[in-house]
Protein backbone atom coordinates (compact mmCIF):
# COMPACT_ATOMS: atom_id res chain seq x y z
CA UNK A 1 0.00 0.00 0.00
CA UNK A 2 1.06 3.58 -0.96
CA UNK A 3 2.68 5.65 1.95
CA UNK A 4 -0.24 8.14 3.05
CA UNK A 5 2.30 11.20 2.45
CA UNK A 6 3.26 9.87 -1.25
CA UNK A 7 -0.73 9.27 -1.59
CA UNK A 8 -1.51 12.90 -0.50
CA UNK A 9 1.35 14.31 -2.71
CA UNK A 10 0.23 12.21 -6.08
CA UNK A 11 -3.80 13.96 -4.78
CA UNK A 12 -2.30 17.51 -4.70
CA UNK A 13 -0.17 16.68 -7.82
CA UNK A 14 -3.40 15.55 -9.64
CA UNK A 15 -5.49 18.85 -8.79
CA UNK A 16 -2.84 21.36 -9.55
CA UNK A 17 -2.01 19.48 -13.15
CA UNK A 18 -6.13 19.80 -13.74
CA UNK A 19 -6.31 23.50 -12.65
CA UNK A 20 -3.08 23.93 -15.38
CA UNK A 21 -4.93 21.91 -18.00
CA UNK A 22 -8.25 24.03 -17.40
CA UNK A 23 -6.16 27.54 -17.94
CA UNK A 24 -4.06 26.35 -20.29
CA UNK A 25 -7.17 25.37 -22.37
CA UNK A 26 -8.32 28.62 -21.51
CA UNK A 27 -5.35 30.35 -22.67
CA UNK A 28 -5.52 28.62 -26.22
CA UNK A 29 -9.40 29.54 -26.71
CA UNK A 30 -8.60 32.98 -25.96
CA UNK A 31 -4.91 33.48 -27.72
CA UNK A 32 -6.39 36.01 -30.55
CA UNK A 33 -8.59 37.77 -28.05
CA UNK A 34 -6.86 41.73 -27.70
CA UNK A 35 -5.27 42.50 -24.34
CA UNK A 36 -6.33 38.78 -23.03
CA UNK A 37 -4.23 38.42 -20.06
CA UNK A 38 -2.89 34.59 -20.00
CA UNK A 39 -3.64 32.71 -17.05
CA UNK A 40 -1.00 30.64 -15.30
CA UNK A 41 -1.14 28.03 -12.09
CA UNK A 42 1.50 26.94 -9.59
CA UNK A 43 1.65 24.33 -6.73
CA UNK A 44 4.60 22.94 -7.22
CA UNK A 45 6.89 24.76 -4.97
CA UNK A 46 4.26 24.67 -2.37
CA UNK A 47 3.76 21.37 -2.94
CA UNK A 48 7.27 20.71 -2.09
CA UNK A 49 7.47 23.03 0.64
CA UNK A 50 4.97 20.44 1.91
CA UNK A 51 6.08 17.41 1.24
CA UNK A 52 8.15 17.28 4.23
CA UNK A 53 4.83 17.54 6.85
CA UNK A 54 1.94 15.29 7.12
CA UNK A 55 -1.02 14.44 5.04
CA UNK A 56 -2.87 17.22 6.26
CA UNK A 57 -0.37 19.88 5.32
CA UNK A 58 -0.11 18.84 2.16
CA UNK A 59 -3.35 18.32 1.62
CA UNK A 60 -4.35 22.21 2.75
CA UNK A 61 -1.88 23.06 -0.86
CA UNK A 62 -4.35 24.48 -3.28
CA UNK A 63 -3.29 25.51 -7.04
CA UNK A 64 -2.69 29.11 -7.26
CA UNK A 65 -4.09 31.16 -10.07
CA UNK A 66 -2.25 33.71 -11.43
CA UNK A 67 -2.94 36.43 -14.40
CA UNK A 68 -0.40 37.53 -16.56
CA UNK A 69 0.63 40.76 -16.36
CA UNK A 70 -0.38 43.83 -18.53
CA UNK A 71 0.48 43.81 -22.11
CA UNK A 72 2.28 39.57 -21.49
CA UNK A 73 2.16 38.12 -24.83
CA UNK A 74 0.80 34.99 -25.38
CA UNK A 75 2.76 32.54 -27.38
CA UNK A 76 0.53 29.61 -28.77
CA UNK A 77 3.46 27.24 -29.33
CA UNK A 78 4.60 27.61 -25.60
CA UNK A 79 0.74 26.94 -24.58
CA UNK A 80 0.49 23.88 -26.30
CA UNK A 81 3.68 22.29 -25.12
CA UNK A 82 2.75 23.32 -21.50
CA UNK A 83 -0.96 21.34 -22.28
CA UNK A 84 0.99 18.24 -23.96
CA UNK A 85 3.90 18.14 -20.66
CA UNK A 86 0.62 18.78 -18.34
CA UNK A 87 -1.52 15.42 -19.98
CA UNK A 88 1.57 13.16 -20.07
CA UNK A 89 2.26 14.44 -16.19
CA UNK A 90 -1.22 14.02 -15.50
CA UNK A 91 -1.32 10.39 -17.08
CA UNK A 92 1.94 9.04 -15.78
CA UNK A 93 0.16 9.97 -12.22
CA UNK A 94 -2.95 8.20 -13.21
CA UNK A 95 -1.32 5.27 -13.96
CA UNK A 96 0.63 5.09 -10.56
CA UNK A 97 -2.23 4.94 -8.90
CA UNK A 98 -4.18 2.19 -10.75
CA UNK A 99 -1.16 0.00 -10.37
CA UNK A 100 -1.63 0.67 -6.49
CA UNK A 101 -4.98 -0.26 -6.62
CA UNK A 102 -4.05 -3.28 -8.56
CA UNK A 103 -1.65 -4.24 -6.00
CA UNK A 104 -3.59 -3.42 -2.85
CA UNK A 105 -6.51 -5.31 -4.93
CA UNK A 106 -3.83 -8.40 -5.31
CA UNK A 107 -3.18 -8.53 -1.59
CA UNK A 108 -6.70 -8.87 -0.57
CA UNK A 109 -7.40 -10.98 -2.95
CA UNK A 110 -4.26 -13.50 -2.11
CA UNK A 111 -3.49 -15.97 -4.66
CA UNK A 112 -6.56 -16.57 -5.98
Amino acid sequence: MMDPVVTALVLRSLDGLSARSIATAQNVANASTPGYRPLRVSFERMLTAAASGSPETIAAVRPRLEQGAPGETLRLDLELATASSTAGRYAALVELLGRQMQLHGLSIMGNK
